[in-house]
């Protein structure tokens, strides 16, 4: 009799064996103040470092990537000293962590990128507003991208993978969804190009799969995970095709025998907006190859139905892991759960960096703090 898969089983993805597929999901937490990862950043991982993996907030590539204050970075050698201190925190507690780098593209302002325009495959502003240090502010039209430009951003993207390996990751999982840089380039309301980066889907899949092959150079395949969003409508980003598209992208990435492919399923938000593929996972299981991180939501018996039908193989939690830095023992032991506090997801202020981060209680604490 085959045994059924839950969280708790032991999974393979790429070289690595998970011990549980219980996945603590990126989250940008606006901690790093300067750009510089920092020891609250390395207290805050290594307290989850019980997930099978670990897969950090996005991390920039260069200085001219960036959607958020205090957003850490992964293009100098003080951030990567700053992150070897997370690694090193989180590999004490025998955890495994990923590296998330990421390009915003168009999805940024001139106040976060030294007075620059952003970027992007074409010169079409997303009709939203961006939290910026001079208040909520309208996203400016970009820039629309030189072809060398467009080399060099690739080559960031290797510079960062590179210092991935440099500040001890255990791998990286490339950012290509929710309406950033390469998830500008895949679909086509972001993208009017008439070059070889637009127009078809191959011309439109061109950016991602020369990144993947860029970073994969770097890592090799199977330490590397890719994160797509095909059901996704934050920052704007729409296609006239989304099936059509990410089927495309999604079956070229099963010729680089990726760690996972990573795919968050639609929130309620995106459905309401239209045109979105629901569910994900399900549909892209048909063509995707290797291993899938599910998303969106979860709680441990919606989890564990999605991978005991085999829709997914891992599934990622974000706002749980933000609240209950034990999670995958407070599921094992079924213990109700800390509820996270969207008030402090990012802080008021550099005097309240720990509130909501590093505060949580553990499942120990908590026993106590209940008992009569």
């Amino acid at each position: 009799m085959t045994e059924t898969i839950n969280l708790f089983s032991p999974v393979k993805i790429g070289c690595y064996t998970l011990p549980n597929r219980i996945v603590m999901a990126p989250m940008t937490r606006m901690r790093a103040i300067g750009s510089i990862p920092n020891s609250l950043m390395a207290t805050y991982y290594a307290q989850r470092a019980s997930a099978g993996l670990i897969i950090t907030e996005s991390a920039m590539i260069s200085p001219l990537s960036n959607t958020y204050v205090n957003c850490p970075g992964i293009y100098s050698q003080a951030q990567v000293e700053g992150w070897k201190l997370v690694t090193d925190a989180v590999h004490t507690k025998g955890g495994k962590i990923f590296l998330q780098i990421w390009h915003s593209g168009r999805v940024g302002h001139p106040s976060l990128l030294n007075g620059q325009l952003p970027v992007a495959p074409s010169a079409i502003a997303p009709n939203w507003k961006l939290d910026t240090p001079l208040g909520k502010l309208p996203i400016e039209t970009p820039r629309a991208l030189e072809i060398h430009e467009i080399a060099e951003i690739i080559e960031e993207f290797r510079i960062a993978a590179k210092n991935a390996m440099l500040a001890g990751f255990d791998g990286v999982e490339i950012h290509g969804g929710f309406g950033f840089l390469i998830d500008q380039f895949l679909q086509d309301g972001a993208n009017h190009r008439t070059d070889k980066y637009g127009g078809s889907l191959a011309n439109r899949t061109r950016f991602l799969l020369e990144v993947v092959e860029t970073v994969t150079g770097v890592w090799g395949s199977d330490r590397v995970g890719i994160k797509l969003a095909p059901s996704n409508t934050v920052y704007g980003i729409f296609d006239s095709d989304r099936k059509a598209t990410f089927s495309y992208a999604i079956d070229a990435l099963n010729s680089f025998n990726l760690a996972y492919i990573h795919l968050p399923e639609p929130k309620e938000v995106d459905i309401i907006n239209g045109n979105v593929i629901n569910p994900v996972a399900p549909t892209f299981r048909l063509i995707y190859k290797g291993a899938i991180v599910t998303n969106c939501l979860y709680d441990k018996a919606k989890a564990n139905a999605v991978l005991a039908a085999g829709d997914a193989d891992l599934v990622s939690f974000a706002r749980l892991f933000i609240a209950n830095p034990d999670l995958p023992e407070r599921f094992a032991k079924n213990y109700p759960l800390n509820t996270p506090n969207p008030k402090t997801f990012c802080p008021e202020g550099e005097n309240e960096l720990e509130k909501g981060y590093t505060d949580y209680p553990f499942l120990e604490s908590s026993l106590i703090s209940s008992s009569p």
